[in-house]
């Protein structure tokens, strides 16, 4: 059953800098930055509360996020939604005409359980699944 928000996911080109604006502006400390090395992913958790905002750095050369970053610049990309049991809200979604671009749940960047949606979920914005 999804839960309520875990975090909202922002795809930025250089998440030393994007973490330095942001903690400055926000008055908070810097979080640790992770470096996904078989990903090619960098990525830092800044919790506000109980909600998170989730940056992502791909440095890869045609990875998942390249092209978002490419056209979009730092921007919002997704926002996450925590579940207790990711297969089963992944079909509940799938029979109310929710198409998933992960047809079974996969390890996210945190090494949790993740799916994520097509953008045509919402119009444009993907969603994601992520076990709690």
């Amino acid at each position: 059953m999804i839960k309520g928000i875990g975090h909202i996911g922002i795809v930025v080109k250089e998440i030393e800098k994007s973490l330095a604006t942001i903690t400055k502006a926000l008055g908070i400390p810097t979080p640790l930055i992770r470096d996904v090395r078989e990903k090619q992913m960098k990525v830092a958790l800044l919790v506000l509360n109980e909600i998170g905002l989730e940056l992502i750095e791909d440095y890869s050369e045609n990875g998942e996020f390249v092209q978002f970053v490419h056209d979009r610049g730092d921007a919002i990309h997704h926002f996450c939604l925590l579940t207790d049991n990711i297969e089963a809200d992944i079909e509940a979604l799938k029979k109310r005409g929710v198409e998933m671009a992960d047809e079974r749940p996969r390890i996210g960047l945190r090494g949790k359980k993740i799916a994520f949606t097509k953008p045509s979920a919402l119009n444009g914005i993907p969603f994601e699944l992520s076990e709690e």
